[in-house]
């Protein structure tokens, strides 16, 4: 279920939140989409669209309903009411996915915190003895606390024990970084939009065997691998990182910050792109928002438009390095595939240009280096 509020880049076909019930695994039967100019108070959308949506739900034989946006917690009651389904939104549809894709025990520790956050305001969903009191002597209704706040102070204390945990996971990745950058260690970060191939990326760059799939979040846990560039006979520290996504949840930026800062202290973002996506213009535009929530607005970035061997023969490139207008600055744009190899050389070249730039003193850039930071200021060429 979709709700139109007029904005500029909503999914009238529903889908990317499609593809994410297929990714939680279950099997989408049915999408309505429908158009307001507010949402409803009580149930987010009419009380005659919701008996539609019950009608259509019971013809199907459908188990529940999924909602493409954030809905409060009465609002997901009323509904439940109403339907008589269960009824999730966008945030627990994802929250579900991390929660069955967390292997490491930070992941998993991240996702339980921002799934403890989400159901902490969830508690009166439908659970009778909620209501129900208990204490006193002999008796029951007297003085004492409702089961309500018993369960509320039971998340919040698991919350605390979680967070203390994950700070002492940010304190050792801390260190590690820190270690690294007495070294003189060159860090890079793959960031993009999920499944714009960010680990196959990395695969084909360290030869490492980190998961790679045709789906959405198929990486939540952050590795850490050393990669050899020939041509700046030096080697270099790069991290694949969790994939963005649109109306990312705020509680999972929250608990995977230790995650994401491995993205705000790098010297060099790889922005990876689906190049075959007819909406990337709109997912760099989202992925450029998160990296300003989380502070890694200013770091330098370079743009890595992969899956071009998915393009049409038109769509081709006409040359493999060029530059792109993002946010008012030209960044660097190279084109690859990480399928074929097509363009890994390219890529190679850049991140040796990008390393030579960062060791050389003021004044002792490398030729090569030096090109690319002039051409920086030249007007962009055309998007793909």
């Amino acid at each position: 279920m979709g709700v139109d509020f007029g904005g500029a880049h909503f999914d009238h076909e529903l889908q990317e939140l499609g593809l994410l019930a297929q990714t939680a695994g279950l099997a989408p039967c049915d999408r309505i989409v429908v158009k307001r100019k507010f949402p409803d108070a009580a149930l987010f959308i009419g009380k005659g669209k919701a008996e539609e949506i019950k009608a259509l739900a019971l013809g199907h034989g459908a188990s529940e309903v999924i909602f493409d946006q954030a809905l409060s917690p009465a609002q997901q009651r009323n509904l439940e009411r109403v339907l008589e389904l269960p009824v999730y939104d966008r945030t627990f549809l994802i929250l579900e996915i991390f929660a069955q894709r967390a292997r490491s025990h930070e992941g998993k520790l991240q996702v339980e915190l921002a799934r403890l956050q989400y159901l902490s305001t969830r508690l009166v969903r439908r659970w009778s003895h909620l209501e129900r009191q208990r204490g006193g002597i002999g008796a029951r209704g007297g003085p004492g606390e409702t089961q309500i706040e018993l369960d509320r102070r039971m998340i919040g204390d698991a919350i605390k024990r979680v967070r203390e945990r994950l700070r002492k996971l940010e304190k050792q990745r801390h260190t590690q970084r820190r270690q690294r950058h007495r070294n003189n260690v060159f860090s890079i970060s793959l960031v993009g939009y999920t499944n714009a191939g960010k680990s196959s990326l990395f695969n084909a760059l360290v030869k490492a065997r980190a998961y790679a799939a045709d789906q959405l979040f198929a990486t939540l846990d952050t590795t850490t691998r050393q990669l050899f560039l020939q041509e700046a006979g030096a080697s270099v520290s790069i991290s694949d990182t969790v994939g963005f996504i649109r109306d990312l949840p705020h509680g999972l930026v929250e608990a995977f910050k230790a995650t994401l800062q491995e993205a705000v202290d790098a010297d060099l973002l790889l922005h990876v792109v689906d190049a075959s996506n007819p909406h990337f213009p709109e997912q760099i535009g989202e992925v450029m928002q998160v990296l300003q929530d989380i502070g890694a607005g200013d770091v330098p970035q370079l743009l890595v438009f992969n899956k071009i061997d998915a393009l049409e023969a038109q769509q081709q490139p006409r040359q493999p390095v060029d530059f792109m207008e993002v946010d008012g600055r030209q960044v660097p744009r190279v084109f690859i595939s990480a399928h074929t190899g097509q363009g890994l050389d390219a890529l190679r070249a850049q991140l040796a240009q990008r390393w030579q730039a960062n060791h050389a003193d003021v004044g002792e850039v490398s030729p090569t280096a030096a090109a690319t930071y002039e051409h920086a200021e030249k007007p962009p060429a055309k998007p793909l």
